[in-house]
């Protein structure tokens, strides 16, 4: 394949990425549904012709991660913080934690029932499949109320760091006792302190920097720290999201010293320079990383009939927990928050960075793509049937 022939591949895969967005825009249809089809249609190509085929699964994770970190940032940066939203953020928080407790012991008694491996593999292994991807979550609410924006928002920024702290919890500890949750406690101080840290230095150097090329340098000094953090076993998430609500809420800190040293006249221009160029890098991350994970995908697992209907009893339990949960807690309206639950990008991540001892061989990438595939259908439905009965209320006024 020559350089020029790799050229063209590539920003087609772009281009096809940028009309699936525009789909997605009119359809409802996530356009990571239409990213992962892709995917599998080119390796069945290649499958077909007897090209050569490319290992992609070394790079799918480094991938995967600039994607995650780019689009938490992202979210972040468009969340304005006031009084009047701690409500929705605790509520956010709430509802991310107890749906995440509720679905992973479900979903392992499940895996409990279907491998009979212990009950601590099947916990590690269901984790991947209680996560919220705000990846797909957040592009997805932008055509309902901002009320409910926010909502998705928050819970599925706080869905993604909770699950990270519950892996790396689990991962770290065979036995779950008084010390380990003193280590753990010990492990979000100093995450808490080290996003102090960050959000001032970052900001700081945005303001003293007089090179027109910033805001790739403090994206790199934000992926540097995340991944330092992460190879300690540190929920380095937390610094991602923290960063952008800080840089986005900077403006509105009174104190005497902080704006003196910290707050210059063209914050805001930077900051919104900032986001342009995330938003950007994001969506070139979610292409690739999404269009290899359907290249890498066995689809021909699909013909298993035990992969299908396990996949059906994963989906069940999401949907069971998420709807007994909006209506006996939250006691409010069920759409479009009831289908606005994909797993994608982190669930990947997760999955593949389950040790290889844990890992239970019978739940593989099969089932994991019918889950994400399920979510990501029945959250295109769902949002497609809210649109319009939204725009019939709208004629009937």
């Amino acid at each position: 394949m020559t350089t020029y022939t790799t050229l063209i591949i590539l920003s087609g895969l772009v281009i096809f990425s940028y009309l699936f967005d525009l789909i997605a825009g009119k359809t409802k249809v996530p356009s990571v549904i239409l990213l992962l089809f892709l995917g599998i249609g080119i390796r069945l190509g290649v499958d077909y012709f007897g090209l050569l085929k490319i290992n992609f699964t070394t790079i799918l994770p480094a991938l995967g991660t600039l994607g995650l970190i780019l689009i938490v940032f992202e979210g972040a940066l468009e969340l304005k913080y006031s009084k009047d939203k701690n409500a929705v953020i605790r509520k956010s928080f709430l509802s991310a934690l107890s749906i995440l407790l509720l679905t992973s012991c479900l979903i392992t008694y499940a895996f409990y029932y279907i491998s009979g491996e212990s009950i601590y593999k099947c916990f590690i292994n269901a984790i991947p499949y209680c996560v919220v991807s705000s990846a797909i979550a957040i592009p997805s609410a932008s055509g309902i109320s901002k009320e409910k924006k926010e909502f998705i928002i928050y819970e599925s920024s706080f869905s993604d760091i909770l699950t990270v702290v519950l892996f790396n919890f689990m991962i770290s500890n065979n036995r779950i006792n008084v010390s380990a949750f003193a280590k753990l406690g010990a492990e979000l101080g100093i995450i808490l302190l080290v996003a102090i840290g960050s959000c001032l230095l970052l900001l700081y150097l945005i303001g003293r920097l007089t090179h027109h090329i910033k805001s790739f340098l403090i994206i790199a000094i934000l992926i540097l720290v995340y991944s330092i953090g992460q190879s300690f076993h540190l929920s380095s998430l937390i610094i991602v999201l923290s960063l952008g609500l800080f840089l986005n809420n900077a403006g509105q800190i009174r104190l005497g010293w902080f704006r003196k040293y910290f707050i210059y006249p063209t914050l805001g221009y930077d900051i919104k320079q900032l986001f342009q160029l995330s938003a950007e890098s994001a969506f070139i991350m979610r292409t690739f990383f999404f269009i290899i994970f359907g290249y890498t995908m066995d689809v021909y697992q699909l013909q298993n009939w035990a992969v299908i209907i396990n996949g059906g009893l994963v989906l069940l339990l999401i949907y069971l927990v998420r709807f007994l949960y909006l209506k006996l807690v939250l006691k409010s309206g069920l759409m479009p928050e009831l289908v606005i639950v994909p797993r994608g990008l982190i669930s990947v991540l997760l999955f593949y960075n389950i040790p290889a001892n844990i890992k239970i061989p019978m739940l593989g990438t099969g089932l994991l793509f019918v889950v994400i595939l399920g979510t990501s259908i029945i959250m295109s439905l769902g949002l497609l049937g809210t649109k319009k009965q939204s725009t019939q209320e709208f004629e009937d006024l």
